[in-house]
């Protein structure tokens, strides 16, 4: 018998609550590790719509962008994070996205 992968773990419980913003963090994070940046992408933004208050969802996909050499599109959606952590008052993620972005530059 095989054994259960944490991914799979995390899309059974999404199975149950489709809407819970942090198993589609999970899933984002987990998606990202096994390489699936396409999938990640769509559950990073699905966070970001799910929860109007997320920013880590924004890091983590610019981060996961930069990895994989699309540096552009990281920034992009670093400064939409940026605006989003301005917007609900986030000073901790805003300096570190902003931090991060500036190592693109």
């Amino acid at each position: 018998m095989s054994e259960v992968t944490r991914l799979q773990k995390i899309e059974s419980q999404l199975a149950q609550s489709p809407d819970d913003p942090f198993l589609n963090y999970c899933q984002a994070l987990e998606l990202g590790k096994a390489g699936q940046v396409d999938a990640a992408r769509a559950a990073f933004q699905r966070v970001q719509l799910l929860d109007a208050k997320d920013v880590a969802a924004f890091f983590q996909e610019g981060q996961l962008l930069a990895r994989v050499g699309q540096t552009d599109t990281a920034r992009e959606v670093l400064q939409s994070g940026m605006a989003r952590a301005r917007k609900t008052g986030n000073s901790h993620a805003l300096g570190e996205m902003n931090a991060f972005l500036e190592t693109l530059e």
